[in-house]
Parts: C-alpha cells; sequence; structure tokens
C-alpha cells in the first residue's frame, strides 16, 4: 500500500517538507536517523546521498524504503516545471 504524503509530484526531494509534517527539527531528525546534522541540512538542499542515507532518513520520517523514489525520486522522474 502505497503512502499518500510519498505520492505527490518532486523538485529535489521532499524530506524537508516530511520532516516539518512531523513537526520534527532537522537535529531531531538527524539524531533520529543516526546520521549528522550537516547531512540532513546537505540532503534538505538537493545534495545526493548514499543509499544507506536515503534508507536511514525514510525510516527515521516513519516510511519504508520501497518509498524512496517517492521522496528522492530519480532524475527522470523530476518535475521540470516545479523547478
Amino acid at each position: 500500500m502505497e503512502s499518500e504524503e510519498a505520492s505527490r509530484p518532486l523538485r529535489m526531494n521532499r524530506v524537508r517538507e516530511l520532516r516539518e509534517n512531523r513537526l520534527m527539527t532537522q537535529a531531531q531528525l538527524a539524531r533520529k536517523a543516526k546520521v549528522a546534522l550537516r547531512t540532513i541540512h546537505s540532503v534538505e538542499k538537493g545534495m545526493n546521498c548514499r543509499m544507506d542515507t536515503k534508507r536511514k532518513i525514510l525510516l527515521a520520517l516513519g516510511l519504508r524504503f520501497e518509498d524512496r523514489d517517492k521522496v528522492f525520486p530519480p532524475a527522470h522522474q523530476l518535475d521540470p516545471s516545479l523547478n
């Protein structure tokens, strides 16, 4: 079953939107995902990250790893009209 929250068109990634929907700070997400605060900041700015980092962030947000392309879309799935 697909998460309704993870099915909208994307600009880069939806980490910031999903984090804010959960009323989490960047620091809280970093702690929960066991990654550096700087990593969360970079990811939210659109920087690429390793698949393991994506997995940690997704799980910390309460999402399934299978939803990764809806949160971190491949380049061919980005909607250029949203940039």
